[in-house]
């Protein structure tokens, strides 16, 4: 059986996801074979496995880190928020359907076995599993059916890391307050504190150590400091999204749209020297860029009638009209075209809505999810696009709609694929393939294409793969952990 660590965190993005990518990594390079797992994720950030089955990226990004293809065993339940109110449920990588917050809460014990099962499946395989909360334990409202931080831990009888985040203020009334607020035998599960995302000089920082670890009852193993690292962000809370700034030579403006999903399409793309990705979600932050990319959406009728009551859609359409390139993912792909049917109420009530009219394509929602690993090329593509004509693409598709021809202006976008994949016309051109710029050969000859289009030098690109970017990365977080953290004391929580 595998030996157990849990990573909790006094609030959500207090840094758990990527000390626990850290420790994986960690753990991996001294020759351990280690998994991680999240019992439930509440992300629209996700990923299709090679089973077609989907999952959290935040875990996904973790077993990169270990070494080992990604496994909704990782992930066992997925909350991809639709409202204010209500989540899809992914159980196991299936679809279970819609339900509000009050319905989840009150049957998510039923989850339990599952949850159990595919952790059992993971312990009986690997050497060490690295285990990450989500949001407090000390969420006192929703204790009792706890099955995602101390009823996980308790699931798999873990020993407990609590991550604080210094960089917002308080950290130790959060760490104190959050022990405080927990049951005795939680408390005992906790073998130690860690202070993440700190900025300046630690000496300063030793006094309130010493008084938090005597307030706290339990030992400090680590201040973090505020990591320089290009990791996957796991949700709406990350820092690529607050992006604002035109910074590098090419302007690629990114609609922020309410529901925005899978934003990590776009990581690779900003990691690019000559670029600067920015999200912007109104029409003066808009103003003229070399390229505007509408990502996916988890509701992409509502985020449709948000884009055109904002007055983006209008801006957009000009912009198109003017040559700028505009590329569509997913949901964005769907709002480019000249409408959407959902006579099935896949996002809600039934309803119908005139699309932006920039593609040739309608879309008509299905009660069955598309999900599957695609690898292909971009077909030979005549305008503006004809750059990527040839291009090698990797990536997954992950939608409701299915899409379809209305004339044919343009030309399928993907060799011998036609509009269910995508479509181009002219300066348009959008698809159903997420992580398509992930691909060096089509985020190279993209970059080759502004440049050309500016009449400006291509000077510089990134000069290693993506993948290897990532693993440089990766190995990178585990310096900083390994410099940061008392390793031997987290070795012997772990009986190692």
């Amino acid at each position: 059986m595998a030996k157990a660590i849990m990573i909790q965190g006094t609030m959500s993005n207090a840094g758990k996801s990527l000390i626990s990518a850290g420790l994986c990594r960690v753990f991996a390079q001294d020759g351990y074979r280690v998994a991680p797992f999240k019992s439930q994720n509440m992300a629209l950030n996700s990923y299709i496995t090679d089973e077609g089955l989907e999952m959290g990226r935040a875990q996904v990004v973790q077993a990169e880190a270990c070494g080992i293809k990604p496994s909704v065993l990782m992930n066992p339940i997925l909350l991809k928020p639709t409202t204010d109110m209500g989540s899809q449920v992914i159980v196991r990588g299936e679809v279970m359907g819609n339900m509000r917050a009050m319905d989840y809460y009150r049957h998510k014990r039923e989850y339990i076995p599952v949850i159990r099962e595919c952790y059992q499946q993971l312990a009986n395989e690997y050497d060490i599993i690295v285990i990450e909360g989500a949001g407090s334990p000390a969420e006192i409202n929703l204790k009792d059916d706890d099955i995602v931080n101390m009823g996980m831990a308790e699931i798999a009888d873990a020993d407990v890391l609590l991550v604080g985040d210094i960089d917002r203020g308080g950290v130790f009334a959060q760490l104190i307050g959050t022990i405080i607020l927990l049951e005795p035998n939680e408390r005992e599960r906790i073998k130690g504190i860690v202070i993440n995302k700190f900025r300046g000089d630690k000496k300063i920082l030793e006094p309130g150590l010493d008084m938090l670890e005597e307030r706290a009852g339990k030992p400090v193993l680590g201040v973090v400091p505020y990591a320089d690292v290009h990791i996957e962000d796991e949700d709406s809370l990350a820092e690529s999204l607050m992006a604002r700034e035109e910074v590098g030579k090419l302007d690629i403006a990114v609609i922020r749209l309410p529901k925005i999903s899978n934003f990590t399409d776009f990581q690779a793309l900003a990691l690019e020297p000559m670029v600067s990705v920015r999200y912007v979600n109104s029409p003066s932050e808009l103003g003229n860029p070399d390229m505007v990319i509408l990502p996916g959406t988890k509701n992409t009728i509502a985020d449709l009638k948000w884009l055109r009551e904002s007055g983006l859609e209008n801006r957009i359409k000009r912009l198109a009209d003017r040559g700028t390139l505009i590329y569509g993912i997913c949901g964005g792909y769907q709002m480019l075209g000249n409408g959407i049917c959902d006579d099935v109420g896949a996002e809600g009530e039934k309803q119908k809505v005139s699309g932006m009219g920039l593609l040739p394509v309608s879309t008509s929602f299905v009660g069955e999810k598309t999900r599957s690993q695609i690898t292909c090329k971009v077909g030979m593509i005549n305008g503006a696009y004809e750059h990527l004509s040839g291009c090698d693409i990797s990536g997954y598709e992950i939608h409701m709609g299915v899409s379809y021809v209305d004339d044919n202006a343009g030309g399928a976008f993907v060799e011998g694929r036609a509009a269910a994949t995508g479509w181009y016309r002219d300066n348009v051109c959008g698809t159903y393939i997420h992580g398509v710029f992930d691909s060096e050969s089509i985020r190279r000859s993209l970059i080759e294409l502004l440049c050309e289009r500016k009449g400006i030098d291509c000077d510089k690109v990134m000069e290693t793969s993506y993948e290897e970017y990532k693993e440089a990365q990766y190995d990178k977080l585990a310096d900083i952990i390994r410099e940061s953290l008392d390793m031997r004391a987290i070795y012997n929580m772990l009986g190692l």
